[in-house]
């Protein structure tokens, strides 16, 4: 019994010890890991004080924030990730979509004389008609209820 006693008290310290031997992980490796890491987004760096990574800087989107977080906790020894990232707002190219571009044209295919097209994101209708035809053709585009800007000559 007493030789029991003692096995179960050295399985005790041995593995005690072989814990207590286990290697920290330094702020500088994790560092290191993350910034690997986080090198995929050139608009974004990270921070690791304390196993805790301080992510900043913007992302296309927020799935692709989201992924990098992810991958940030997936790195062993990072205890937390603070996001103070953000999703950058969506460039809109131009605001009028080509479907609505189509029913202006739509409208105007029987005028030949005029020109629906889009600058700088609005539709604007050019060319030259008599008053009853830009009469009709005003009243066809506003029915639509896209915003123009009527540069029609009339004759």
């Amino acid at each position: 019994m007493k030789k029991s006693v003692m096995i179960a008290a050295l399985a005790m310290v041995v593995s005690f010890g072989s814990i207590s031997c286990k290697k920290k992980v330094t702020d500088a490796d994790l560092q290191t890991q993350a910034t690997t890491v986080v090198t995929s987004n050139p608009n974004a760096t990270v921070e690791v004080k304390d196993g805790v990574a301080h992510l900043s800087g913007t992302f296309e989107d927020q799935a692709s924030k989201d992924a990098m977080i992810a991958s940030l906790k997936a790195i062993p020894g990072i205890k937390e990730v603070m996001d103070m990232s953000t999703v950058a707002a969506p460039v809109e190219i131009n605001s009028v979509d080509t479907v609505a571009l189509q029913k202006v044209q739509d409208a105007v295919k029987d005028f030949p004389s005029v020109k629906a097209e889009v600058i700088n994101g609005e539709v604007v209708l050019t060319g030259t008609v008599s008053s009853l035809q830009a009469r009709k053709i005003k009243e066809s585009v506003d029915a639509l209820t896209i915003p123009y800007t009527n540069n029609i000559v009339v004759k």
